[in-house]
């Protein structure tokens, strides 16, 4: 008889009877109570979950039980809870915690259209869910399985747009895209902005986990991000100048180097490399990094430096700056990382660099209104060499 009342204790857990569980034990990990033996059951309840979503290699995982589990996860608020305590998870769970946000991110019901009901849940319904993730960077134990969730989750472009225009701090509601005004410039204050901290400040585990998710942010989705940095441009720039550019970590200022090479070069950022490039303060920043004692930061450096030449609309404040060093920059470019010598394209773009400076009036003149061709207006000469 004891065997037969054990085999009914043992029986699997409906899928939402592990929701709730996992629910109530997350928010125990909060409480001032041992937490060890709610440790040990959460880790459990967490690999059961993660079973469900993902099966094994001798069981597919159920369709209908996934559905009913994706279904008892938002209707119990647990990815809220899940986001937020995941650096109180032991390891393994972690990582457990990882894999269920991913499945749970994909599903959609068969024969379902537009989004994952997650996706959509968390945009419209629980956006504090990303700010949580986003906050994950604040504790090493939390960066990397948040890292690696938010990178799948902002290929949304819904998703990527609550990490940008999201303003909230500790406690308060986050953003409702449907009150988003995208012409009104940010605060800086918001969970977007505290990713120069946590690039420039936080372990090289977390830098550069964070940093990746930054560079995601900014390049997938290009006409919603060129909007963003064309009215956010004196923040954004201030920041990413002062903070990433000038960064003491050799990584994270060749990294910021070479993003923003990138993010000039975008044509989808025609008119944020413009402004960029009017301004002389950016050039003398760009000169500076030519003369850095690392030659991979010189070499990244050069790749923004030529967007300031190869601009056929140059400010007065560019064209004074170049004129007045016209022979410097004519004496130092022809031997400027000359043992790159099987590297064809940078050789061909000095020479188009030093011609265009030989070119240079001897003194500034007004430019030509700058023309918004779709080719970039000559600097796509430098980039296309």
């Amino acid at each position: 008889m004891a065997f037969l009342f054990n085999r009914a204790r043992q029986q699997p857990k409906q899928p939402s009877d592990i929701a709730k569980s996992i629910k109530e034990l997350l928010l125990k990990l909060w409480g001032p109570q041992d937490k060890s033996k709610s440790e040990e059951e959460l880790a459990k309840q967490i690999s059961q979950m993660k079973l469900i979503v993902q099966g094994t290699p001798e069981i597919d995982c159920s369709p209908e039980q996934v559905h009913q589990l994706v279904h008892s996860i938002i209707q119990d608020d647990v990815l809220y809870e899940l986001a937020r305590s995941i650096r109180l998870l032991p390891f393994e769970a972690r990582k457990d915690a990882q894999t269920i946000f991913s499945h749970v991110l994909r599903f959609k019901p068969p024969n379902a259209s537009g989004d994952p009901s997650a996706v959509s849940y968390l945009v419209y319904q629980r956006p504090e869910i990303i700010v949580e993730l986003c906050r994950g960077y604040s504790h090493p134990q939390s960066a990397m399985p948040c890292g690696t969730i938010l990178r799948q989750a902002i290929q949304h472009d819904s998703i990527a747009a609550v990490i940008l225009y999201d303003q909230s701090q500790d406690g308060q509601k986050a953003v409702q895209l449907r009150d988003v005004q995208v012409g009104i410039k940010q605060l800086g204050s918001g969970v977007f902005w505290q990713f120069f901290d946590w690039i420039n400040k936080g372990s090289f585990e977390v830098s550069a986990d964070a940093f990746t998710t930054f560079r995601e942010l900014l390049t997938k989705h290009k006409q919603m991000v060129a909007q963003y940095l064309y009215v956010n441009f004196d923040l954004f720039f201030a920041r990413y100048n002062n903070v990433l550019i000038q960064s003491d970590s050799y990584v994270t200022k060749r990294q910021s180097i070479k993003l923003l090479g990138e993010l000039l070069l975008d044509r989808a950022n025609y008119n944020v490399m413009t402004i960029y490039v009017d301004r002389g303060e950016h050039l003398k920043l760009c000169m500076n990094l030519l003369k850095d004692d690392r030659k991979m930061v010189q070499y990244e450096g050069f790749h923004v430096f030529k967007v300031f030449v190869a601009n056929p609309n140059k400010s007065v404040a560019v064209q004074r700056i170049l004129i007045n060093n016209r022979e410097r920059l004519l004496r130092f470019l022809p031997h400027f990382l000359e043992d790159r010598t099987d590297d064809d394209q940078f050789t061909d773009e000095k020479s188009f660099l030093v011609r265009q400076i030989e070119l240079l009036p001897p003194e500034p003149v007004e430019p030509r209104s700058a023309q918004r061709s779709s080719d970039g207006s000559g600097v796509g000469v430098v980039a296309a060499s």
